[in-house]
């Protein structure tokens, strides 16, 4: 073997052991190392070492939640949207610049975040997605739902049609990130009883998904995503969980609820160590069930004793994380209130306790991320 042959293997071997040790790096370090050398820029840069970073970030520790905040309006300081990072375990929050501040225009959060990435969207305005940690970020054009929302104005609440919210996951075999947004048709004068759009980011537009989901559903709570599929709460005298699989692009009923007839602001889905989940409140009680999928029965997770401190009577309450104890087990659960002071909370779930995570005047609307290099082209 020539001696310039086992240089360049050599080369190759130590560039091995730098990008195992540069994929254990936060993403705020990689972003300043890309700037080291070409080589180690063109690594950063690739998709297979962004993954590789995402995955080592997920099995090796707790997520950020992340925070959309909307600052009360007055005259002197108009409505301002702003997005903030808590770090699990930490009690200080880090700013997050957008480019969109200085247009003074709120936006609402999908509940679910995907690969670090997380969609912001307003009822009649162009939404993102965006990557908190880099700042990267991608316009999404208007809807056929939002543009109907438009062209009626005033009219449309008095169709007494609701506002939907959006979801946004990732089918699990292509790769492919979509914003997806479900609605019902009837008020709207349309025969189905619901209809889909799903965001393809290869052309930029929205398109329509036949056939729709056969059962009306909840505008409210959010859908939650999961392991490549899309979850709401039907809208039907018997209460079931409906999924929309990203990669088939179908819908199918996963389960029956374990409870019936429910005011939907007491119920949530949520996504709690990989595991799909719903809930119920009633008053003082909040009971939260996990979904066995091997039998397709629910298994009661654990039962949270609500407080009039927790500003909690109105709704129930958002559960957000199952995080490690003492023991590294995943004993501790952090949810916050719906209502309009949102403090984060913490239980216990061997000990009861709980104890106070975060508290603001407002802090917005949390949701649970990774940080990654993650952007779409």
């Amino acid at each position: 073997m020539s001696k310039k042959h086992c240089l360049r293997k050599e080369s190759l071997l130590l560039h091995d052991v730098v990008e195992n040790i540069l994929e254990r790096l936060s993403v705020k370090t990689l972003l300043r190392f890309k700037a080291v050398s070409k080589q180690w820029n063109s690594t950063i840069e690739s998709r297979y070492f962004q993954e590789k970073q995402l995955k080592h970030r997920q099995q090796s520790g707790d997520p950020d939640v992340l925070m959309v905040s909307v600052c009360p309006y007055d005259v002197r300081n108009p409505t301002i949207e702003s997005l903030r990072t808590l770090q699990l375990g930490s009690s200080s929050t880090v700013k997050i610049p957008t480019p969109w501040e200085k247009d003074n225009i709120w936006y609402l959060v999908s509940y679910s975040s995907c690969d670090g990435l997380v969609c912001l969207y307003h009822p009649h305005k162009s939404g993102y997605v965006v990557n908190p940690t880099t700042r990267w970020y991608r316009p999404l054009p208007l809807c056929g739902f939002q543009k109907l929302m438009n062209d009626l104005g005033d009219g449309y609440n008095k169709l007494g049609h609701k506002f939907f919210r959006l979801g946004f996951g990732k089918d699990k075999f292509t790769g492919t990130y979509k914003p997806v947004w479900l609605y019902n048709s009837l008020e709207i004068g349309l025969e189905n009883a619901t209809t889909c759009e799903v965001f393809d980011f290869s052309t930029n537009v929205w398109r329509y998904v036949t056939p729709a989901a056969p059962y009306r559903v909840f505008a409210y709570p959010e859908p939650v995503y999961l392991d490549g599929s899309l979850y709401w709460f039907t809208e039907c005298e018997e209460t079931k969980v409906l999924s929309f699989d990203l990669h088939t692009e179908t819908f199918q009923v996963v389960s029956k609820a374990p409870f019936d007839n429910v005011d939907p602001y007491n119920i949530f889905l949520c996504n709690l160590d990989n595991r799909l989940c719903v809930s119920e409140m009633k008053w003082p009680n909040q009971v939260i069930w996990s979904f066995n999928s091997g039998n397709k029965t629910w298994d009661k997770l654990c039962c949270i004793v609500l407080d009039v401190k927790f500003d909690t009577r109105l709704c129930a309450v958002l559960p957000l994380a199952l995080f490690d104890g003492k023991k590294k087990k995943k004993s501790k659960l952090m949810f916050c209130g719906r209502e309009l002071t949102r403090t984060l909370i913490t239980h216990d779930l061997e000990t009861k306790s709980y104890d106070v995570t975060f508290t603001a005047e407002s802090i917005g609307f949390p949701v649970l991320y990774f940080q990654s290099l993650i952007s779409i082209s």
